[in-house]
């Protein structure tokens, strides 16, 4: 499944990409998605987040495979400052996301853009289980969003 998803930021793209890189804020970012364990590391542009969380509000079929918690490894490979090459694993599930993340300058603030792909392997319910995975996808980069303009507003 396709995915395409952007955000705003009221700041330069310096300014974001900087944010982006700093494990204060991607932590910060990911316990305000309800997260209950999240290990952050930085090293040079390569960001990677290993996080666990409970697997609310699925439907049943869903529950079945994702269980009680689902635990996420994403990765992000900057280049330049302005790319990542983007990936989420759910280890020991079935699912996958990759793609790229993009900044671009919007005026005077930034937009932030995710291209990419959803893949599930599972017959009969794969395809419900990308669109799902997609929603949390696109539901972690708003809740991102909120915390990244709490955090350019100096709210650190």
């Amino acid at each position: 499944m396709k995915i395409t998803h952007s955000v705003r930021y009221d700041a330069p793209v310096a300014e974001v990409y900087a944010m982006l890189t700093d494990p204060a804020f991607r932590e910060r970012a990911s316990k305000a998605q309800d997260t209950t364990e999240v290990n952050v590391s930085v090293d040079g542009g390569t960001v990677n987040i290993d996080m666990v969380q409970p697997n609310k509000d699925i439907p049943s079929f869903a529950k079945a495979i994702a269980g009680e918690t689902s635990r996420a490894l994403q990765e992000e490979t900057w280049s330049g400052g302005r790319s990542a090459a983007f990936s989420v694993t759910l280890p020991g599930k079935p699912g996958s996301i990759t793609g790229v993340r993009t900044l671009v300058a919007d005026g005077d603030g930034t937009l932030d853009t995710f291209e990419g792909e959803a893949k599930v392997k599972v017959p009969l319910v794969g395809g419900k289980i990308e669109k799902l995975i997609a929603e949390k996808l696109k539901d972690g980069w708003d809740i991102e969003q909120s915390v990244g303009a709490a955090w350019l507003g100096g709210d650190r």
